[in-house]
């Protein structure tokens, strides 16, 4: 065989032309889909709603999941405003001047800890599960500790967490009409709250 011939060079840089092709086709495609990975998870956001007690996961305007939550007590509420995930924890420990409590069933963060750009302030579990629903914490926002370890799962540092003060429609579209048991401060059942997060206060819980 003549390797010197045209014809057969023709054909050679032909497929050489097109083995290049496809690769470098193969590699903006999988280069492609690593950006839209990543700048789907960059998307990924928390809304909290203090007047509604829910927290949602958003994944640019979807709504992933929504989780019952509980809020800061008319005592130590918690602040609204634009946060960003600064930390995540597995198995916390618990501590305050004089205290020191262990990963357990007696920890008041539960199972996770999401911090947030403020220092001491974040999201996570709980040893008192029948706080959810409440305005019942010292400024942190508390989930069930199987909702906080779903969510944990969910979110990475970076990502950032809106909490909302007042209804407005955001907060309309992503959690419906206004709770029929929301209160204003000075109700009855914010004053039992604020005696409970007192009395939570002096335990060591958060």
């Amino acid at each position: 065989m003549n390797l010197s011939s045209p014809a057969i060079f023709r054909n050679q840089l032909t497929c050489l032309v097109a083995a290049l092709a496809f690769s470098g086709w193969s590699v903006s495609a999988q280069t492609a889909a690593r950006v839209e990975a990543s700048a789907a998870k960059a998307k990924r956001s928390i809304v909290v709603s203090i007047p509604d007690r829910k927290l949602a996961l958003l994944e640019g305007d979807r709504v992933v999941k929504v989780y019952n939550v509980a809020v800061g007590a008319p005592i130590s509420p918690s602040p609204d405003g634009e946060f960003w995930i600064a930390q995540r924890l597995e198995n916390p420990t618990y501590y305050k001047p004089g205290v020191v409590i262990g990963p357990g069933k007696h920890n008041p963060l539960g199972p996770r800890w999401i911090g947030l750009d403020v220092k001491g302030f974040g999201i996570h579990g709980t040893n008192r599960p029948h706080s959810i629903g409440k305005n019942a914490s010292h400024g942190c926002i508390r989930l069930r500790n199987r909702d906080i370890e779903d969510l944990f799962a969910r979110v990475q540092v970076g990502d950032r967490v809106s909490i909302v003060g007042e209804r407005n429609k955001q907060v309309a579209r992503l959690f419906g009409e206004a709770p029929v048991n929301a209160q204003p401060a000075e109700s009855l059942m914010a004053k039992n709250e604020a005696s409970a997060a007192a009395s939570d206060e002096r335990r060591g819980e958060r």
